[in-house]
Order: structure tokens, then sequence, then C-alpha cells
């Protein structure tokens, strides 16, 4: 093969300039990057045989079991003197089986079948890689494939867990194909029940699955599922990045939970951390062999000051094994069918973001401070992925803005299908903390749910977990606080708190959802207004539970408003599946009204009317809309099921009449009650998307 960096020419870039010519400034830069990911490309064909290969060595690490039930075991640890194992399978003798050293840091080990042709390990025993550091230490390491971990009760370290049943789960139903429009439910598998306990995963199957199915949504973003010594890390530290979580429940119960997703045509995206890891030794992959660095950059690169976590070393051959394999391993092993990306802004830039502002400058995007190993790998990532599973989906929260993030590699991007657009949750708190209804700015709430890069897909949200941790509380505990506890019920009459909060909660998610993006995602039990916010077991709480939980029976109980709330989420999901928004092009802004406190807007030719007043409402109120005809009211916030005050007539027909409006060649008349959202469709149009 040539050398690849000869005449290397980004194949798109130009569709990237023709999109945005202000980036023509930093075509070399776009160039370098591609240069680079061809390199890896061309290096990973010559070394490993290509990246399908080199990304299975899941297959080859760790501990494998062969056909003749030998157990090969392999791992790299290139600062070692000497590795042993030990376990149950050997009376934890430290000496009696060594690895034996090979090339590049390796060390490898066969264990051969029992008399009766059995593993020499037993499924379910424990297991210790003892590593002898050239300092003269011992120390007990967990292998970094390892695939189950399990803290016993009274101890603080995890231990690692062979893992082979004689009938492992078999998933039998295909992925969903990839959703034009996607609805996001962002779950945790340990939180998703009322009880004050660690959740599990068949309870989620059982109980949860379909409740998301019912709202409406096609896509589950899994949180806190690698594993995690620190449970109110929030999944944010792992230890064991091919383990999935065991507090929670086994391997194959996870299978399962997926699987059954599946078969409700619902997709499940895994939250993968590879911006960092957690600092533990004995259960973590830090100083796995003794030294500062094996997997990460040595001091003081390789530490994130503010995460007390260990940063990866990207341009090292073995790391790019590891996580690119562990893409896979999840892909392949539990079938998820893509990856919220998390931490990216601390992996682009070598400042990660730490006392650092992004005003927008596309120099900020550019130049020394940008770490370009790991810019490279997530590009390898995403061409890796995409290549492999042309369905798979890639989410990147960046709070930066970086150009071109969810770009194609072919034009120089990074490849993400969407990201995350984190400024609007910010928004809606900063309005709700700080400005009276009659202050709220109509065109700043517009501009920050429209200001996104033309062509790059975002995922909107009025509030996810970042919204609802400690320290801060869910929408509807800004809006109605304490009152939740003493006024939800149907059965009395709404106190003017009560009132404004239902109104705005609702009016605030579908603005979200018809505005800011598209894709649209959901926190676990914010669809019905979960009260409070949220708190992990930990010394600071006396480890208590109470709000380490989903109240799902608040939903349950008919007389209490939750029902109302959840039931508006439903069928806004419903609607929205029906006419295809979030797959249409950005909305069209006809009106944003100050005095009014008015926003009309038109998108995939359905009409969105939104009166934010607290007090006023308008008769005969002129909107403008572009396609002619009759249109009917399709959802309205105001209805008495959704806790409204049912001031709308459903059966009204609104004609459009030839009168240039606003921009738009037509427009109607409407009532439009105070703090009311309503949805119109042409009656004569074929939403077929």
């Amino acid at each position: 093969m040539a050398d690849p960096e000869d005449n290397v020419t980004v194949p798109e870039l130009s569709c990237l300039l023709q999109m945005d010519p202000y980036l023509k400034t930093y075509q070399k830069d776009f160039k370098r990057r591609y240069e680079l990911l061809q390199k890896q490309l061309f290096l990973l064909e010559e070394a490993e045989g290509g990246f399908d290969q080199f990304t299975c060595s899941y297959r080859t690490f760790g501990v494998q079991r062969q056909p003749d039930n030998r157990l090969f075991f392999k791992e790299w640890a290139p600062a070692a003197e000497a590795l042993f194992l030990t376990g149950d399978f050997n009376g934890w003798d430290k000496f009696s089986h060594p690895y034996t050293k090979k090339e590049y840091g390796k060390w490898e080990l066969t264990l051969p079948p029992k008399h009766d042709k059995s593993p020499a390990v037993d499924h379910n025993s424990k297991l210790k890689v003892v590593v002898h550091t050239k300092a003269d230490e011992r120390l007990y390491r967990i292998s970094p494939w390892a695939h189950y971990v399990t803290k016993p009760e009274k101890s603080v370290i995890y231990d690692w867990v062979h893992w082979d049943p004689p009938q492992p789960y078999i998933q039998i139903h295909p992925r969903p194909t990839k959703p034009t429009s996607l609805r996001i439910y962002e779950a945790h598998v340990g939180i998703a029940s009322p009880e004050a306990k660690v959740a599990s995963y068949t309870n989620f199957t059982s109980n949860v699955l379909p409740r998301i199915k019912d709202l409406g949504y096609n896509c589950i973003q899994l949180m806190a599922i690698m594993e995690h010594a620190y449970y109110a890390s929030f999944g944010y530290q792992i230890t064991s990045f091919f383990a999935a979580s065991s507090r929670y429940g086994t391997p194959d119960e996870l299978k399962q939970l997926i699987d059954v997703a599946h078969s409700m045509g619902i997709m499940v995206l895994l939250d993968v951390v590879h911006s960092h890891a957690s600092k533990n030794t004995e259960d973590g992959l830090n100083r796995f062999d003794g030294s500062e660095s094996c997997f990460f950059h040595a001091p003081p690169r390789g530490e994130h000051s503010l995460w007390d976590s260990r940063l990866f070393n990207y341009s090292s051959w073995e790391v790019l094994r590891f996580l690119l394999s562990n893409l896979r391993w999840w892909m392949e092993e539990y079938r998820f069918d893509g990856f919220r990306f998390d931490g990216i802004t601390s992996m682009l830039y070598h400042h990660h973001g730490i006392g650092t502002g992004f005003s927008g400058d596309y120099s900020e995007y550019f130049g020394l401070h940008v770490d370009e190993d790991s810019l490279v790998y997530l590009m390898l990532a995403n061409h890796i992925l995409h290549t492999l599973y042309p369905d798979c989906i890639t989410i990147a929260e960046d709070v930066s803005g970086m150009p071109a993030l969810c770009r194609g590699v072919a034009e120089g991007g990074l490849g993400f299908d969407y990201r995350l657009a984190m400024a609007i949750p910010d928004k809606w708190i900063q309005i709700l903390k700080e400005l009276k209804d009659e202050e709220w700015d109509i065109g700043n709430i517009v501009y920050t749910l429209t200001n996104r890069r033309y062509g790059e897909k975002c995922i909107a949200y009025s509030e996810s977990h970042d919204q609802a941790l400690v320290g801060d509380k869910s929408l509807a505990f800004w809006l109605m606080d304490k009152e939740m506890y003493t006024n939800m019920s149907s059965m009395s009459p709404m106190t003017p708190v009560i009132d404004r909060g239902m109104q705005l909660h609702k009016m605030i998610r579908l603005l979200t959802h018809g505005l800011g993006g598209e894709g649209y995602l959901n926190f676990i039990g914010n669809e019905f207004g979960h009260p409070e916010w949220l708190d992990f077991p930990r010394e600071g709480n006396n480890q208590s539970y109470h709000y380490a939980r989903r109240q799902f029976n608040l939903v349950d109980m008919d007389h209490l408003r939750y029902s109302q709330l959840y039931a508006f989420d439903r069928d806004m999901n419903r609607t929205e599946d029906k006419y295809g928004w979030l797959a249409a092009a950005p909305a069209f802004v006809s009106a944003q009204h100050e005095e009014d406190k008015v926003i009309v807007f038109d998108r995939a030719n359905v009409l969105f009317i939104f009166n934010f007043h607290p007090s006023k409402s308008f008769q005969h109120y002129r909107v403008a809309v572009e396609v002619p005809g009759k249109y009917k009211i399709k959802l309205d916030s105001d209805q008495v099921q959704y806790g409204g005050h049912g001031r709308l007539e459903h059966g009204t027909e609104f004609f459009t009449e030839p009168q240039p409006f606003n921009g738009r060649a037509n427009s109607i008349q409407v009532y439009i009650p105070c703090r009311t959202a309503i949805v119109l469709a042409n009656e004569e149009i074929d939403y077929c998307y």
C-alpha cells in the first residue's frame, strides 16, 4: 500500500465549506485531521489486518474458553515484571500459575481443562491477576477485560467473577431500523422503581419498558451500565469497561432487557464513558501494571483536576485496541444500537473546558489547544461504528459547539449523528429561577431554541439528569415546589401555583420538542413532572435511597395530576410520530411577540401556537401559515385530561385566507387562551414522511 499521507484529500470537504464558508480559513486543519485518520486506518490494515479484526480484540484478551475447554488468558501490562493468575480454582495460590511474557508488553497463560473435560475455572468463581512490579510490589488486579465484577455486601472492593454460564441468554429479536424522528427516554436502571433500593434489570424490563412504549419513545438511552464502584458517581467513574453493572443483576438480564426493547421496536443506546476513568486501582484500570501510565497519560496530563479521574492516552495502540473493542463489545455482545458519548468537551481540548468559556469564535476550535489524538479517536470510532453498523446512532455531549462535530468523516467532520442541545435546559432553569412570567424574553427563548449549526442535528431537551441532581431540582419542582406534596389531587380545585406549574410544564416541553432540534430527550420520570430532585445514597445523606428512585406510583393514582402530565407527554410524542416534525427542516418562526408573549411557527406543515401570557387570552388572533387549506387542532395543552381548562372547541375548522402575514403566504385567525399551546395540522395534506 502507498503511504496514506501522499496526496490525501478530504473527499467531501467542499460540501462542508459550502454549508459554512467561514470554515475555509481552517481547511488545513480539516485536511490534517483527515490525514491522521487515514494514517490510523492504514496502520490498522498493515499491523492488524484491518479495523474489523482489531476491534474484536475482546475475543482474544481477558479470558477466552476454547472449543476443547482450555482457558486462554491474555493481558497487556507493559511495566510489569511478572504476572500470575490466582483465584478459587487454585486455592488462591499466588505463584502457581504464571503468565508468559510476550512482545509489546503482552502476557499469556493457558489452563488445560480438568480431568472431566470441564474448564479449569468454574462459572461464577473468583479470579485475580497478581502483578509483580519492577519496584518489587505485589499488586492484586481485576482484568481490564473482565465481563462481570461483583461487590460482596460488606466489602469496598469489587471482585472479578468468571462469567461463563452453561446456558447463556440468546437474543432473538432483530434490531429496529433507525427512526427518522428520534424520541429518547433517558433512563437509569437503579432508580427506576418507587422502592427505596437499587432497582434491577428485570424490574426495568417488566415495569418500565411498557411505560416507555406507551409514551411513544422509540429509543432508550441507558445510563450507568458500565461498571462503576461508586454508585453516587451516576455511572461516570468507570472501573470495569467491559462489565455491565452487577448491582442491577446479571449480564443475561441486561441482554433480555435489550431484547425485549427490540421486540417493542425500541432502540437502546449506551451512555459510554471514554473521556476518563476512575482512579481506583484494585478494582479499576488505574496503575494496572504498577505504572502511572499504561492506559493513561502520565500525570499531570493524565489526570483531570475537576473530576479527580484518569485521562486516556489516545495515541497508544493498545489504548485504541481497548476502547474501540469496548464499543464493538457492547454492540455485539449486548446488541446495543449506538452510544451517547459522555464528556466530549474534555476530550477535544487540552484544557478540558476547565476555566474556559466558548464564545463561538472559530479560533477556539482549531489550533494547539485542540487534542488531535482524542479528536481523531472519535473520528475513528464513528467511522468504524457507522461502517460496520449503518443504523448505529452516536450522540455527542459537547458544550463547546465544535463545528462539524455532526458532519460525516468524509467531509472532515467527527461523524456523530447528533449533538445534545445543552444550552436549552440551562435556559429554562435560568428563566424559572430568575424571571417573573411577565419578564420572559420571548425573542431570547426562540433564539436559544433555534441557535444551532445548520446541517448538524441536535437532540433537544428541557431537562435531563443534570438538572435533576442534588443542588438543583426538576422543572416541575421549580414550578410548583412544596405544593406538589399537598395540592396535586384532581379532587380539589387547582391552586394558582399548581395551575401555573401544570400549564408551563406542558408548554415548555412542547416548545422544546417542536422548535429545539431534530431529536427529543426526556429523563425518566420527568414526563409526569417528577417532584424533588435526585440524590444517590452517600455519607452526606446517611446512605438514603429516598431521592434515588422514581415514584411511578404517583402516575398510577388516577386522582393525582401526575397522570395528566403523563398523558400530555404521551400524546405529544404520538402527535410527532404522526406528523414527523423532528425529521423535518428547522421551523419557520412567524411570530415572537414580546408584549403578547406569543410564539408561532410552522414545521413539517404543522402549525404551533404558544401563548405564554399569564392572564391574557386572544380572540381572532391572526397567525401566519404557508400551506392553504383547512386546519384542525391535533394537540391542545388546555384539554381537561391534561390538567387544562378545556377552553377550546376541537370541532372548529380553521380555513386559511390568502392574506400574506409575517412572511407566509396565508393566514388564519384563532382563539388562544392564556398559558396554552396548540398544534394544528392541515386536513388536506398527506403527512406521510
